[in-house]
């Protein structure tokens, strides 16, 4: 059980991770998700072994049961205000479902800063801590002390995981999309399976008061509390994940856009380094900057790279693209490839210094009016320009003429 509650453990953990840059902003959806994540996976580090051992050094006995229950009170709050957050219908139109939830929320925010204090002085005052235990609760059954403190503990997990259980069963139903739905569904199963198991804990705690537990049932309790919690939080990873997969699809998306874009916006940005938001770097380096975000990066590039172009048309000859076009023809992917060669023998000609007073026309238009359309379309010019070789770039420059033919005795070239 140890190594399974390990690797629920770190898989909670990167689910934290991967939210905590959204509790970084002002939305309150964000910051609630990052924090019943960031909870749940404390209260499951408490419960492995070598975490709990270590909480045992610090001299306070059965510390590690104290912030397990402090810190999964906090991530059920969370998670009931994330239930909450999620629907910002007017009050009078919510559901009933809603509605309920709203209220639910307001009683267990106000009566937080009642329950908190509350255990912490059960803990110390009331409860037998002269042995450390191995599972609180049960190791604890019977004492009037311990009864208290974990029934403020359940009572208010039960009431929150209800209560998001309850939304999220009627709200699955009629989710818009499939993946959303079944998010939802495996949100809702978490938190019923969290109220069953808060409504077992309390019933032994209680039924040991007045009935005496056997070792077997103690065992059954313990082990069915451990893998209670490990399925509750591989549910509830699995759902809180499965929605931002196409989130997750889209920045590998930008992410492989830039490595494919870094040639051709190396190049255009380095003829023309004023277009560009921060200087061109080695592909290592623009791939590990963390920031701006990659989608945010990627509409830059796209920009950089449409204004350098725009500027190649002072060192392009008026029949380029014909010459152009005429190159690409035997290419697999030809229009891609005419404006790859287009660019390729415009940058040849900013080398050499060639350039015209009077700009060709510009490129040819392209219905992509955003960069989920550009992007891709780049991806392919810049596959054709790796592949041409310079003998093809003189050739096309052959055909077209210099960009400053008409001006031959202002470029260095030409005036030889």
């Amino acid at each position: 059980m140890q190594i399974l509650i390990l690797i629920v453990s770190v898989a909670m953990t990167v689910v934290a991770l991967w939210r905590l840059p959204g509790a970084r902003y002002g939305d309150p959806l964000r910051r609630t998700l990052w924090g019943c994540s960031a909870g749940f996976a404390v209260a499951l580090w408490a419960r492995f072994a070598p975490v709990s051992s270590a909480l045992g050094k610090l001299g306070i006995t059965d510390l590690d049961a104290l912030v397990k229950y402090l810190v999964s009170l906090v991530a059920s709050l969370a998670l009931l205000n994330f239930a909450v957050t999620s629907y910002l219908l007017a009050g009078d139109d919510a559901p009933r479902h809603i509605a309920i939830s709203r209220k639910v929320a307001r009683v267990a925010r106000r009566s937080t800063f009642a329950v908190v204090p509350l255990m912490i002085g059960l803990f110390f005052l009331a409860v037998d801590r002269t042995r450390p235990s191995h599972d609180f609760a049960v190791d604890h059954a019977g004492e009037w002390g311990a009864a208290a403190f974990m029934t403020c503990f359940y009572l208010y997990l039960a009431a929150s995981a209800w209560t998001v259980a309850y939304q999220w069963t009627h709200v699955s139903r009629r989710a818009e999309s499939l993946v959303l739905r079944t998010g939802l569904a495996l949100g809702a199963a978490a938190t019923w399976l969290y109220t069953l198991y808060a409504v077992v804990r309390f019933t032994y705690m209680w039924g040991a008061m007045f009935v005496p537990t056997p070792p077997d049932i103690s065992r059954t309790v313990r082990s069915l509390s451990d893998g209670l919690n490990v399925l509750v939080a591989i549910l509830f990873a699995a759902g809180a994940s499965l929605p931002t997969t196409g989130v997750a699809a889209d920045r590998l998306r930008a992410w492989r856009s830039l490595w494919s874009l870094h040639p051709l916006r190396h190049d255009l940005t380095t003829a023309f380094p004023q277009v560009a938001f921060q200087p061109a770097g080695s592909r290592l380096r623009e791939m590990s900057r963390l920031t701006p975000p990659v989608d945010v990066r990627l509409d830059g590039w796209i920009q950089e790279i449409g204004d350098a172009v725009d500027l190649l048309r002072h060192h392009a000859a008026p029949q380029l693209w014909q010459a152009a076009e005429g190159a690409a023809l035997s290419h697999a992917d030809p229009e891609p490839a005419a404006e790859a060669h287009w660019i390729k023998a415009a940058l040849d000609s900013v080398a050499h210094g060639c350039r015209s007073a009077v700009p060709a026309g510009p490129l040819p238009e392209k219905p992509f009016a955003t960069s989920q359309g550009e992007g891709p379309w780049l991806v392919r010019v810049q596959a054709a320009y790796a592949g041409i070789r310079p003998h093809e770039t003189q050739e096309v420059l052959a055909a077209a003429g210099g960009p400053c033919r008409a001006e031959q005795g202002t470029c260095a070239v030409h005036s030889v």
